[in-house]
């Protein structure tokens, strides 16, 4: 049986205190229990819980195009200050450190000319940030596919073929994909 996406989360929110990027992405697609994920998670840890689509939407609404794309990292980093106290990571509060994001597709709006994956990681070097990512987990090359119960971390180390993750489809504006490294990747699916 697999492990709860929750206790998944928790689990890798320890191990990620000691990364570089202290980044751990919930992969699955709309309906995959992400959300209830995250507050089950929000609701052990006292961590803050952000709809980054609405908290961004309302600082932006009075902004032009080109400002809203110059200005997005900005508001993004406040949003999460705000939300965590604005300690700095140098006081070691758990809350302090730990921030949920939830509903990030704003961050793949093609009109933001933003790179969704690199504003996420540059908020975790100073804090562990949890983000929901409706998308998906590739596996390319040879080596085999993962397993939906597998462990992420284990079929990384393991495998021969690269894992991938990606969001919407190819085709798509807001197409994206990028190579699993300097990140978790907490997935409540398999591979395809």
């Amino acid at each position: 049986m697999a492990e709860p996406l929750a206790e998944q989360i928790l689990r890798k929110i320890d191990k990620a205190r000691a990364l570089y990027h202290r980044l751990i992405l919930i992969v699955g697609p709309t309906g995959s229990g992400k959300t209830s994920a995250l507050q089950t998670v929000s609701a052990a840890t006292s961590a803050s819980l952000i709809n980054v689509n609405l908290e961004l939407s309302r600082r932006m609404l009075d902004l032009t195009e080109r400002q809203r794309a110059l200005q997005l990292p900005r508001l993004l980093g406040q949003i999460v200050d705000e939300a965590t106290g604005g300690v700095p990571s140098a006081f070691p509060a758990a809350q302090a450190e730990l921030v949920l994001l939830d509903n990030i597709e704003i961050l793949f709006d093609v009109h933001l000319k933003q790179d969704p994956l690199r504003l996420l990681q540059g908020l975790s070097r100073n804090k562990t940030v949890v983000a929901a990512w409706n998308g998906k987990i590739r596996a390319e090359g040879r080596g085999p596919r993962i397993e939906p119960s597998a462990d992420i971390d284990v079929a990384l180390s393991t495998q021969s073929s690269a894992l991938y993750l990606t969001y919407a489809v190819p085709g798509h504006p807001e197409y994206r994909y990028y190579p699993i490294r300097d990140f978790l990747v907490v997935s409540s699916e398999a591979t395809t």
